[in-house]
């Protein structure tokens, strides 16, 4: 059976095909470049408002801190930050972006004649970072953090077995990091630490008591794992093995 033969084209179908695709691609570039006008716009204005957010010395949220050093920047967008007259940073210190800065339970509250959180000089605090403080914490001078790190000098009671343990009074217990040291990203500091100078704590640690000047800590909760000696760096297991070779 011979096939019905197709209708011929004609020039004007062929000038409508080539006007459709011709229309569609300067539609999809029209898109695509109001597309990027839009992204750059709007990646423009958001380094704006970050600037124009950015805390320091001369803005008016600088001046109602305490001590709000020279040089030293708190990145917009910030955390929860209250209790700004007690809390005294150094100079040329950079406090991240979503990091809570704060003094005492609730804003407003009176917590005497003296600061209650000290930042010192050249520090960095990463993002999203928390320090939270009710009675004493203070950071020391070159002290860097990764980002996410919560530090903290109060904990809620439990000695009440009947008692809800968020309604229980809390415990102050003061926090002090020397100078130098450095904390991995997620680490913990609990209320009571006392950590020495250029001390590392690594990445999801959580501290507690005393921590020596010039070692690494690792674990929950954090150990030495790493001690400067006279000898270099080494593990305190070899510090011992040694020690009690010259005992004998």
């Amino acid at each position: 059976m011979i096939p019905a033969s197709q209708p011929a084209r004609s020039a004007n179908d062929d000038c409508g095909d080539n006007a459709g695709v011709t229309f569609k691609k300067l539609r999809d570039r029209i898109a695509a470049r109001r597309h990027a006008l839009m992204c750059w716009a709007a990646h423009w204005a958001w380094r704006e408002f970050q600037g124009a957010g950015m805390v320091t010395a001369s803005t008016p949220a600088g001046r109602a801190f305490r001590e709000f050093g020279r040089g030293t920047v708190m990145a917009f967008p910030t955390g929860a930050v209250y209790g700004e007259n007690w809390i005294a940073v150094g100079e040329d210190t950079v406090i991240g972006a979503f990091v809570t800065v704060s003094a005492g339970l609730v804003p407003g509250q009176d917590l005497g004649p003296d600061p209650v959180l000290r930042i010192g000089n050249r520090c960095v605090i990463g993002r999203g970072s928390h320090i939270v403080a009710h009675a004493d914490i203070t950071i020391a001078d070159d002290v860097w953090t990764g980002p996410y790190v919560y530090i903290t000098d109060q904990n809620h009671g439990y000695e009440d077995p009947d008692t809800p343990i968020g309604r229980q009074w809390p415990v102050n217990n003061p926090v002090h990091i020397g100078s130098g040291t450095w904390l991995g990203a997620g680490a913990i500091v609990l209320p009571g630490a006392r950590i020495g100078r250029n001390v590392v704590v690594a990445a999801g640690s959580v501290v507690r008591g005393e921590i020596p000047d010039h070692c690494v800590v690792a674990g929950v909760p954090a150990k030495v794992v790493r001690m400067r000696t006279e000898i270099g760096w080494t593990r305190p297991d070899d510090v011992h093995k040694a020690q009690s070779g010259l005992a004998r």
